[in-house]
Formats: structure tokens, C-alpha cells, sequence
């Protein structure tokens, strides 16, 4: 089956599957609306604020309620003394295991210094010496101390509180008590100084699905907002770009790292959208995960890689430190050979977890360098201070996602995306630690570069949602979902287990489509049905191209493919989502990701092996020019 290459025109089609939802009961209008409240939208919606432009950011909770507050380690960039962007795109590129993009990570790592810097200027307040400089930490990968830090293992809160400090100050006076706006008809109806940029919020609402004119540009999303005990909050902002900043997907598994929200929306509002994704089978797992026993569930306290950057232990419960003879680097290796080593131990044991030992930092260490992973481990019953911490590997970051060039454009025009639900070519094959808010600050100024200047052209007026959309998931399908991807797709992966997580997870999708062609009935649509219908589509399109990857790779393993691979597999799988529900997954012909815009000449593409057993047509991407040519401009 031949397919359209990414880049071509008609790469970002609509497919016209949307979630089944009511039709918008009211609308507002801005020029950019922003899906995410975290390093990366806030940023986006400042710059493009600073720029003239109206901004309305749109989270699902709170705020302050996403990923980014829960990051403790830090944020990597060459600040120091004697280190260079050079190094650091080294240490990069070590840990992408092949399939970083260079020139992502190259604009990262040099624009970086400088956007940590404006992010200082903007109000975070970083950990320094006596004299003010900076304190530097380091982490897994890192052969120097790149690490900044702020209240010991607090970043994330400190990044998430200077930013909405700057977007608050920058948005309209509310009249609820100078609150952020909870209520979208509320926001609507607030003044925007003529000539004057302003950043408005929607708090409590969820993006539904992509709104696009008669050519298919962007034209702003639909959205559910969650009032007091409210379900019919649905309705739209108009924009002329919308920026997905949504975060990960981390709730696809049982035990995560990831807050609730994490439920994949961004990636599968863009699939819906007709948008191209990648990578999507490099999930990594944070080796060192308070182990809270065998049935626990859901967000899972993390304790920081600096710990181990300031000298903590993996030991067994014998004591044995098992990570030295396997890496140069023992505990402070890139984090999927951590995770892998803590596995294999635990498999020879018998085991179900690992300790951290860090019982000779001492308590005043404890208290002033790590206090809330002190506080959450204490709050469990443990005590660093006098005893081991037992840890296991849990998901923690995807390092695939809506597929985006430098710019962070996506295949759909007027539609970004960046942070953790994009996939900028910047981790390749797994994320070098603390790489994540660097790339949310540096891809977040980049969008809202290309936003302001105008290069997209005005989308026209909105073609109305269809009246049904495709049936959604009951909301105990959630747990079910995890179920199957904590068995089958975790940090342990085989044909076997794979073909069977696939397999569980296509009888839901087509119990739910059967049953709505023979009766026209459906979950009832809320944010339990939307969330559980969202987390099976990226479910699927995990597990699709962790079938297809035949190799392992970075945070890839698969047990019966232990060997990385480059010849058959030193390339991306890029998925679509086709009209009829049906996953498109298809192969670069090299590392380097195709661009998302239209140029000349085209891509060829060739038929692949046909269409597999889990519904997704293999495919070849051909490039029909250089690959030095093949992403644009910045």
C-alpha cells in the first residue's frame, strides 16, 4: 500500500475522527491559544505576549497542576566553567543512542545557556554559592556538572512558580480576587488594550479536538471546561495557531512518575487532527522510583537522579553495588542502562525492587540538598538517613511524540507543538536527564518566534465539528488500558508480549466501534470517557511501532531483539492515524526525520510488507534529496 510521506502535501489531511462530544456552546477568540500550563506553554505564551500578540492558555487542571512542578533535578545546560555546548551535544547524542537530530540538539544545547538566563530575568531563583554563582550539579550521561537546581530538588516548582508569576502580571485584571480565569465565558468577555499583548487562562478544561477551515489550516481547538459538577462545558477557541504544550503520557501505565493529567491528550488530539507522530516507542523509565510495593498505582514519588549525582549507591539486598563493571559510568549511566541493570538484578534475585544506599550523605545533606524527596520518603515510612531507599524503574518520560521541525511546526498547518508531547529530534532514542525543561525553554522561544512573525497564513472561518464523533471508551477502561501496557509494553518488551498487549488493546477499540455501529451508543461523553479514549489510542500506537521496532535501542528493550541494530533499525517510525481508525506506521529511510512542510522535490515513498496483524500498514519513506536538506530553515 502506498502512502503519503510527511511533508508532502496532504500529510496533515484531517481524518475526521474527532471524540464524541456536544457541539460547542460558546466560543472565544485570541490569536494563539496555548494547550498547557508547563515550562514549554508558559514560555510560548509569554514570548508571543511580549510580541503584541493575545494569548489564551488552556490547562487541564490548575495552573501549576502539570509535570513541570515535579521535576527535582534540574535543568542541563553549559554554564559552567570549562564546559561547552560541544560537550553537552555530545553527552546528547550518547544518549539518543543514533537517533538524535543534530541540528535539534545543536540549537539546544547553544541556545540554551542564554534561555536559562532569561528564564533567571523572568524571576526563578536558581541554588547558588556564597559568591552567587550557580551550583551545578550532574546526573546521568553527563560527564560534567551541568545541572542547575533550585531548592535543592525543587526546579520544577520553582520554574513552574516564576513563570505563572510572568503570565499572571501579564494577563487582564479578573474580578475573582485577581485569580487566574476558571471560567471560559469569563475570559471571553475581559479587555484586550488595543495594540497590547495579553495572556488570558481557562483553568479546569480539557482540549477536545483541532478546529480547521475549508483548506485544513488551524483554526483553534474545541474544549470541555469542568465546572462544579458541570458536563456540558463544551465549547471553542478560535485562533489562527494553536501551540500543544501538553505534557506526557505517563498514565498509560499502571506506575508512573507522571501526575494524573498525563493522559496523552496533546498526541491524540494531534493524531485525530490528521498530524504525524514519532517515536513513540521510547518511553523512559526512571530506574529509581520509590518502591511503594506490588499493587501500588498511579503517581509514584521519584527520587532525583542527583541523588546518585551526589554519590548514592544501587546496591542489592545483599549490598552488592551491581551497576560497576556494567558502564563507565555505573549508577550515573544513561538512564535506560540503569533501568536495565536494575531489571536484570532484580530478575536474577528474585527481587522486587533495588535499594538506593545515600545513608553516608548524613542528615544535614538530607535535609538541605534533597528535603522533598526526604519528606515524601519519610512520609512512606522510610528513612534515608539511617536506611536504604528501595526503588524500582517506573514510567517517567516519553521521548517520541507529535512530530515537529525546528520551528516546533507540526504536518498540520498553524498547529505546534513542544516539550514532552513533541518530538523535536532532540532525545532520539532516550532523553539525556534534566534535558527536558531546556527543551521546553528553547523550542518554546522558537515557536513563539514563528508564531508572531506571521508565516502561516490566516486560517478561514471554522467548518463546524461533525454532530457524532467516534465512540469513546468506558472510564474503567483506563485501569484496563494500564493493565495491558504495564504487562505487555513496560520496561521488559518481546514479540510475544507485545502481540499480546496489541491484540487486548484492539478488542477494546473494536468492542467500542462495534457497538456503536450496531446501536449508536457510546460511553457518555466526560472527562472519564475522553481521557480512557485518548490513553487507548496512544496505547495502540506505542505498542504498533514497538512491534515494528525490531532491535533494541535506548529505552527500547526487547528481550528477544537484544542487540541494537543499525543497519535495519538506525531510523524513526512515523505513525498517522488514518480516516478509518487504522494506525499508519512507517519507516525513514535514515536518522534523520523527514521535513514537515512541503518542498520540493517530494518524497517518494514505497510499499512496505503490507498491512499487519495489528491493523498498521508498513511502509518506506525514500528521500528524493540530500538529507542536509530535509528539515528547514530555523
Amino acid at each position: 500500500m502506498t502512502t503519503t510521506p510527511a511533508g508532502s502535501p496532504g500529510s496533515g489531511a484531517a481524518t475526521g475522527i474527532r471524540l464524541h462530544a456536544p457541539a460547542p456552546g460558546w466560543a472565544i477568540d485570541s490569536d494563539v491559544v496555548v494547550v498547557g500550563s508547563g515550562v514549554a506553554g508558559l514560555t510560548v505564551a509569554l514570548r508571543c505576549a511580549a510580541a503584541g500578540a493575545k494569548v489564551i492558555v488552556v490547562t487541564k487542571a490548575h495552573l501549576d497542576d502539570g509535570s513541570t512542578r515535579w521535576a527535582q533535578g534540574g535543568i542541563a545546560a553549559a554554564l559552567g566553567d570549562g564546559d561547552t555546548p560541544a560537550q553537552h551535544l555530545e553527552d546528547t547524542l550518547v544518549a539518543g543512542a543514533g537517533l538524535c537530530d543534530e541540528d535539534a540538539v545543536r540549537a539546544l544545547v547553544t541556545e540554551g545557556p542564554d534561555a536559562v538566563r532569561r528564564l533567571i530575568a523572568t524571576g526563578a531563583h536558581f541554588d547558588t554559592d556564597a559568591a552567587g554563582a550557580i551550583l551545578l550539579t550532574r546526573e546521568g550521561g553527563h560527564h560534567r556538572r551541568r545541572i542547575a537546581h533550585a531548592g535543592g530538588d525543587a526546579t520544577g516548582a520553582e520554574v513552574s512558580r516564576a513563570l505563572i508569576a510572568a503570565v499572571v502580571s501579564a494577563a487582564p485584571a479578573h474580578d475573582d480576587q485577581g485569580s487566574a480565569a476558571t471560567d471560559a465565558r469569563e475570559a471571553a468577555a475581559l479587555p484586550h488594550p488595543e495594540g497590547e499583548g495579553t495572556i488570558d487562562f481557562v483553568e479546569n478544561a480539557l482540549a477536545l479536538d483541532l478546529l480547521t477551515d475549508a483548506e485544513g489550516r488551524t483554526a483553534g481547538v474545541t474544549l470541555h471546561v469542568m465546572g462544579a459538577g458541570a458536563r456540558d462545558g463544551v465549547g471553542a477557541v478560535r485562533a489562527r495557531a494553536v501551540v500543544l504544550a501538553t505534557g506526557g503520557m505517563g498514565q498509560v501505565f499502571s506506575a508512573t512518575t507522571n501526575p494524573g493529567v498525563s493522559t496523552g491528550d496533546g498526541v491524540a488530539l494531534a493524531l485525530r487532527a490528521g498530524a504525524e507522530v514519532s517515536d513513540l516507542e521510547f518511553v523512559q523509565f526512571h530506574p529509581t522510583v520509590l518502591w511503594l510495593g506490588p499493587d501500588a498505582e498511579g503517581q509514584q514519588p521519584l527520587v532525583s537522579e542527583a541523588v546518585r549525582g551526589e554519590g548514592a549507591h544501587l546496591v542489592d539486598a545483599d549490598g552488592v553495588r551491581f551497576m560497576v563493571g556494567q558502564h563507565e559510568l555505573a549508577e550515573l549511566a544513561p538512564r535506560d542502562i540503569v533501568a536495565k541493570g536494575i531489571m536484570r538484578r532484580m530478575q536474577e534475585t528474585g527481587a522486587a525492587h533495588m535499594y538506593l544506599d545515600a545513608r553516608h550523605f548524613g542528615a544535614r545533606m538530607w535535609a538541605e540538598r534533597f528535603p522533598t524527596i526526604l519528606a515524601a520518603c519519610r512520609a512512606h515510612g522510610i528513612d534515608p538517613v539511617t536506611e536504604p531507599i528501595p526503588v524500582a524503574p517506573a514510567a517517567h518520560y516519553a521521548s517520541g511524540g507529535v512530530r515537529t521541525d525546528l520551528r516546533g511546526r507540526t504536518t498540520v498547518p498553524g498547529l505546534y507543538a513542544c516539550g514532552e508531547v513533541a518530538c523535536t529530534g532532540v532525545h532520539g532514542a532516550n532523553r539525556l536527564a534534566s534535558n527536558s525543561l531546556l527543551e521546553g525553554l528553547v523550542f518554546a522561544e522558537r515557536i513563539a518566534a514563528d508564531v508572531t512573525a506571521g508565516r502561516e497564513p490566516a486560517p478561514g472561518e471554522p467548518v463546524p465539528p461533525a454532530p457524532a464523533g467516534r465512540p469513546l471508551l468506558a472510564s474503567e477502561a483506563r485501569y484496563e488500558v494500564q493493565r495491558i501496557m504495564s504487562a505487555g509494553a513496560g520496561v521488559l518488551r518481546s514479540a510475544e508480549s507485545l502481540t499480546t498487549a496489541a491484540g487486548a488493546l484492539e478488542r477494546l477499540h473494536t468492542a467500542a466501534v462495534e457497538a456503536y455501529d450496531r446501536d449508536g451508543k457510546t460511553a457518555e461523553p466526560c472527562v472519564e470517557t475522553w481521557e480512557a479514549t485518548n490513553l487507548g489510542l496512544v496505547a495502540r500506537v506505542l505498542v504498533a511501532a514497538a512491534r515494528r521496532r525490531e532491535e533494541t535501542r535506548g529505552c527500547h528493550w526487547r528481550e528477544d531483539r537484544p542487540d541494537r541494530d543499525d543497519h535495519a533499525w538506525q531510523r524513526h517510525l512515523v505513525v498517522r492515524l488514518t480516516p478509518h481508525g487504522t494506525l499508519d506506521v512507517r519507516t525513514t529511510e535514515g536518522p534523520a526525520l523527514p521535513a514537515t512542510r512541503p518542498q520540493a522535490p517530494p518524497y517518494a515513498v514505497t510499499a512496505g510488507a503490507g498491512i499487519g496483524d495489528d491493523g498498521a500498514v508498513a511502509s518506506r519513506y525514500s528521500p528524493a534529496e540530500p538529507v542536509a536538506q530535509r528539515h528547514t530553515t530555523p
